[in-house]
Order: C-alpha cells, then sequence, then structure tokens
C-alpha cells in the first residue's frame, strides 16, 4: 500500500542494530503522542525480547489509562542508544531535551515538516496520525515486525484521538484499513472509545459554563477565556481542559475557534481548530503550529490574544 520500502527498511534496521531504545514525543501529550510512543515500545519488545526501550515525557494525569510509564533515566543511557521521536514537528516541543544526546535520531511525524530534524526523517503530514504510521510501519515489514494486542490498543487510541472518532478529513481509506487491521488484533474497540470519549463530571461543570459564555461574532470565529481563576474554581488542570476543545467545534455556527488557556507565567496556551479554513499559517505567527485544521500556538499578552483572533477573523472574511 505505499511506496516507502526504503524508508520502512532503514528504520527496522535501525532498530535491530540498537541494543538501547528511547523513545520521545512532543509536551502535553495527546493520545496519539502517547499510543505512538506506548505502541512503538510494545511493538519493539515483542520482536526484539533482548532489547531495552524507555519513554520519557511526562504524562498527564487525565491520561494516565492508557497505561504509558515514563522511564526514569540518566544522561548515561543515551550513550549509544537509538533515539525515536514521534508526533513532534519541531524540535522545541519535544518532552525531554536530551533527545539529542542520542548516537542516533529518528523523526516520524504527520505535521507539516517546518522544522527538519535527525538522522532519518520519515513525515507524511496527510497522514491521520502518527499512531497510524506505526500501524503501517508493522504492516509493511510483515512477519519481521509483527502487530501485538498490547501494542494494538494503544496505536488505536491514537488513531480514535487524533482523528476526532473518524470525523476529520485527514482520515482516508488506509486509515479504516489499518484500523481494521487493530481490531484484528483483539482492539477492544468500543472500550477504548468510551475512555477517550468519557470525562469528570468537573470537565463537565467547565463544558456547561464554556458553552454559557463562548464568544461567537458575526463570520463564525469564537473564542472562551479559561483564566487561572476559572481553571481553580472549576479545579482543572491545562491538560484536563483540552477536553472542551472539540465541544465548542459541535455549534453549527462556528467555523474557526480559540481556547485560550491561561498559564502560571501570565501567558496563553492557545488551541486552535477550524471546519474549513487552513489556520496553521496563522498559529506559526504566534510560536506555534500543527495540522492545516487544528494548531496550536502561544500569546504573550492581550494586545497578541487580540491580533491572533484578529487574524484569524481576517481568514473568515476572505473565504
Amino acid at each position: 500500500m505505499s511506496n516507502n520500502t526504503n524508508i520502512y527498511r532503514q528504520i527496522f534496521e535501525l532498530i535491530q542494530s540498537y541494543n538501547t531504545i528511547i523513545l520521545h514525543r512532543h509536551i502535553h501529550p495527546d493520545p496519539d503522542a502517547l499510543g505512538a510512543q506506548g505502541g512503538l515500545q510494545r511493538l519493539i519488545e515483542a520482536n526484539f525480547p533482548d532489547k531495552v526501550v524507555y519513554t520519557v515525557g511526562q504524562i498527564p494525569e487525565n491520561l494516565e489509562f492508557l497505561g504509558v510509564k515514563t522511564s526514569d533515566i540518566r544522561f548515561g543511557h543515551y550513550q549509544q542508544a537509538l533515539v525515536i521521536v514521534l508526533d513532534t514537528a519541531n524540535q522545541a516541543r519535544i518532552d525531554d531535551q536530551r533527545y539529542n544526546l542520542g548516537e542516533k535520531i529518528i523523526k516520524i511525524d504527520h505535521h507539516p515538516a517546518t522544522d527538519p530534524y535527525g538522522d532519518v526523517q520519515w513525515v507524511e503530514d496527510h497522514r491521520s496520525s502518527t499512531s497510524e504510521m506505526i500501524v503501517q510501519l508493522s504492516h509493511e515489514l510483515g512477519n519481521d515486525f509483527k502487530m501485538t494486542k498490547e501494542a494494538a490498543e494503544l496505536l488505536y487510541a491514537g488513531i480514535v484521538g487524533d482523528t476526532g472518532r473518524f470525523l476529520y478529513d485527514s482520515v482516508d481509506a488506509n486509515t479504516f484499513y489499518y484500523a481494521g487491521q487493530l481490531q484484528e488484533a483483539g482492539v477492544n474497540t468500543a472500550l477504548i472509545g468510551r475512555n477517550l470519549d468519557q470525562m469528570p463530571l468537573k470537565v463537565a461543570q467547565l463544558a456547561g459554563y464554556v458553552y454559557s459564555h463562548v464568544n461567537i461574532n458575526e463570520n463564525g470565529l469564537a473564542y472562551v477565556d479559561l483564566t487561572n481563576q476559572l481553571l481553580r474554581k472549576f479545579n482543572v488542570d491545562s491538560d484536563e481542559s483540552s477536553m472542551i476543545v472539540p465541544l465548542i467545534g459541535k455549534i453549527e455556527e462556528v467555523k474557526i475557534w480559540v481556547i485560550f488557556v491561561a498559564q502560571a507565567d501570565g501567558t496563553f496556551r492557545c488551541r486552535i481548530r477550524s471546519k474549513e479554513v487552513t489556520i496553521n499559517h496563522v498559529a506559526e505567527q504566534y510560536r506555534g503550529g500543527g495540522h492545516h485544521l487544528a494548531s496550536g500556538a502561544k500569546v504573550h499578552d492581550l494586545s497578541e490574544r487580540e491580533a491572533l483572533l484578529e487574524s484569524l477573523n481576517h481568514l473568515l472574511e476572505n473565504e
């Protein structure tokens, strides 16, 4: 199903040649980042039981149910190690900056290639998720890199998470094909779907507030501010607030939406989404980037916040 035979073999041969492999992914991980990281770990461990595979990076409490663990490693572990960075477009967003101490670095990602890094780069920005790419790697390598149920569960969670339950336009025939392979491997798709769809009561209560206070202009630009005071009131942290993001998109009148999440240092983390209009080039102007319809950014103050909203509104005025 692919013409990338050389890159699959190149990655596989590097995995074969190293005894120690360290897997990184981006900060503030989502199900795809954790699914790809944990899924690849389990694939390597199952097919090469003599290798030592570490996963690093902080794991948000709301995604601990996936079962990906953080390895406690020191600088010395990176000596003569292969590092694989997953689902991370640019180096600044890699969780644990020791990644560059590895002897060899592989980048596997499905975001636009704005920051080339690593000795080997496998980037396909038309893919639904990095987890889908890992399933594809296993498929193309056949018996050399067999899928397991444990890996399949994490990779399926990654695909479901990054496709919004197969709703986004990045989904294609390959996505369904590889998801079907994971189901054949024994994945309980209904259970994973429920786990990803559930939210704590406190987040549901915050969602009620958001629906009542979202600002929507005549062009379909929507935004809401999650201040530190508001997050404390509902006892929701910055990572948990990510569950709110898709909800605003369910409003018929909304075309582009932004959730501004206050940070401890006074800046705002911006989660930007769009139904049809490309937005990632705007996010790149505000210390961010991402996919055409799903991006993140960071603004330092209220004036930058207003400038970001003005830029997004301009897109809608000219669509």
